[in-house]
């Protein structure tokens, strides 16, 4: 014990405190005393606070921070016998202090924010020292004195408590620890400051664990991601939005307990948003438009105007949007505000995706939990999602476009075989127009194919387009594949084609869309051969083609194969070019034979 030896002139200096009150010791008998003190008193004390150290250490770090803040102030309480503690962190935005905690936890009735000037919270952050207040009825900083007067309360010690920022991105967290007794005129000593303080500075270690640990299952959550997304591309059919979608949300679920999700692109011209894929599938309509102007969630989303902050019934930030009480929030249009009823989503979550400080993108999860708040890493992780979700869909779209090279590549092939064979045989003069004819499909052909590339930076420009014109060209692209394709016993067919079918799309959609029926029709013919045709019409307010070929689909594939659920990426394709162009897609299938019906509304040119 000779390191708690206390010096001479200390054992003097209490030899003449206790002279001054009347007490006459010898030396010998003060360093006795102080020495049963040291050895009997101090070591009882100091063995009890490392055991209180020690409980607030072995706070469980998967609490969230606030609760471990709670706990932190339940044990502080029972070790210095006081009535009550709080806890407030300065809000350097908003010049705040704010409440964050309190133990018992009926103490959280006090104000959600006071201020930071002229308050003994705002104080303590500033100076970095203990404030002592042994009568708060005479304290003029202390503002709402009604409140503790309600429990008894009369006199309070606050010290500071900080947490060190943990990364570059991240903020100190400064407030007071404020710990509240029932004695009047209390007398505060040095050394139950000290106490204090050493207890809340442990804090910072249990939070700086706990923030480790976020850390680690924040960098797990992230491979699982990448993993489940080069998982699927390493199979040999591509990527599909929807699978990715099925393989990945369930990584999400501790963060949030999630109902749906969707993606959104944003159009060129920023008018319209377009929902590229969803989870669960069958509860989203995958290639369906959306007013951006129409829709003020929407609205709010992409154009990023503000105001941002806590709101009664959403929190509006440039990385996020948070919807806590659809039911009442201005963002949402009554009939979303219907469905989410109906399916008890009681919190809706917007995520935009920037590029180059632009929102491209955005996703939306829809929970039935009550969701008040996300911490930045949980953001963080749903824009790690989207934006690995965003280099998907382009993967996707490339797949879909190596798909769709298929049939104008094989044809132009085609068309060049026969151009070069009337070369060789000389019969330029006699077969002239038949060259001018396949020089014209190539040139259009080739022109098609490079927008198909260029698909990927854009989608191009709307027109209004004969629908029985463009049927009519690709069921003549499609005739010369699968002349180069060697597809014999297949005769085709013109049925009636009313003309004109006026409709407003992307030309190129439209093209990719007949293609793949078409394609789909030739590849579902039997071995034996049979029939292909095309019809198109006018139905009420539509435009109708449709493509029938021999050979049935089985009942219990019909459904499926609506969905754009087919071995092959065609129907995959087709079915979100339709719907994305509002239009719609039926199928008949008996009598040995099927028939795949678009239908597009009609306009007036």
């Amino acid at each position: 014990m000779d390191h708690f030896k206390i010096d001479q002139k200390l054992l003097e200096s209490i030899m003449a405190d206790l002279k001054e009150k009347g007490c006459t010791f010898s030396f010998e008998e003060v360093t006795r005393v102080v020495d049963l003190i040291t050895e009997e008193v101090i070591y009882r004390y100091v063995d009890r606070l490392i055991s209180q150290t020690e409980t607030i250490l072995e706070i469980n770090p998967h609490l969230s921070e606030k609760e471990i803040l709670e706990t932190v102030a339940k044990n502080v309480v029972e070790y210095l016998g006081a009535e009550a503690a709080s806890i407030r962190i300065y809000d350097p935005g908003k010049e705040e202090m704010i409440s964050f905690g309190s133990y018992p936890p009926q103490m959280d009735e006090r104000e959600e924010a006071i201020p930071f000037e002229d308050t003994i919270a705002g104080e303590v952050v500033k100076t970095h020292q203990a404030y002592f207040v042994p009568n708060i009825l005479n304290e003029e900083k202390y503002k709402n004195k009604e409140k503790v007067q309600k429990y008894g309360i009369h006199s309070m010690l606050a010290v500071p408590i900080s947490i060190p920022r943990f990364s570059l991105k991240d903020l100190d967290t400064e407030g007071s620890f404020q710990i509240y007794y029932k004695e009047i005129d209390k007398i505060f000593t040095p050394l139950e400051a000290k106490i204090a303080e050493m207890l809340s500075r442990r804090v910072s270690y249990v939070i700086a664990r706990k923030r480790i640990m976020d850390l680690q299952k924040l960098n797990a959550t992230k491979d699982k991601i990448v993993e489940q997304i080069f998982l699927k591309l390493g199979r040999r059919e591509g990527i599909k939005m929807r699978e990715v979608f099925n393989l990945v949300i369930p990584e999400l679920v501790d963060i949030m307990r999630i109902q749906r999700c969707s993606l959104f692109s944003v159009s060129e011209d920023r008018q319209h948003v377009v929902l590229e894929a969803g989870y669960p599938e069958i509860q989203h309509g995958i290639g369906q438009a959306f007013s951006v102007k129409e829709e003020p969630y929407i609205d709010a989303v992409v154009n990023q105007a503000g105001p941002f902050g806590e709101f009664e019934n959403e929190k509006i930030f440039p990385s996020y949007i948070l919807i806590h009480n659809p039911q009442e929030s201005a963002l949402l249009p009554q009939d979303l505000k219907r469905f989410l009823e109906i399916q008890q989503i009681h919190s809706v979550l917007y995520i935009p995706l920037k590029v180059s400080d632009v929102v491209n993108y955005f996703l939306a999860f829809d929970a039935q939990a009550h969701h008040r708040r996300f911490a930045d890493e949980e953001i963080e992780i749903f824009i790690f999602f989207g934006k690995e979700l965003m280099k998907g869909l382009r993967l996707e779209k490339m797949d879909d476009i190596l798909h769709d090279f298929k049939n104008p590549a094989i044809a132009v092939a085609g068309f060049a075989k026969r151009i070069q064979k009337i070369l060789e045989d000389g019969e330029y003069p006699s077969r002239k127009e038949k060259m001018a004819q396949a020089l014209d499909i190539i040139l259009k052909e080739t022109s098609r194919i490079q927008e198909l590339a260029l698909t990927l930076h854009g989608e191009g420009r709307e027109e209004v387009i004969d629908l029985t014109e463009k049927l009519k060209k690709r069921f003549l692209i499609n005739e010369e594949a699968m002349k180069e394709l060697k597809r014999e016993n297949i005769y085709l067919i013109e049925g009636d084609l009313e003309s004109p079918l006026w409709i407003r799309c992307y030309p190129l959609h439209i093209e990719r869309v007949l293609d793949n029926l078409l394609n789909n029709a030739s590849n579902a013919m039997p071995e034996e051969g049979g029939h292909l045709s095309i019809r198109s019409y006018r139905k009420d307010f539509w435009a109708v083609a449709e493509v029938t070929n021999t050979g049935e689909i089985r009942e219990e594939d019909r459904d499926r194969y609506l969905l754009g659920e087919g071995r092959g990426r065609g129907l995959h394709i087709t079915t979100r070019l339709v719907k994305q162009m509002k239009g719609k897609m039926e199928m008949e299938s008996g009598g040995g034979q099927t028939t795949f019906r678009v239908m597009f509304p009609l306009v007036e040119k």
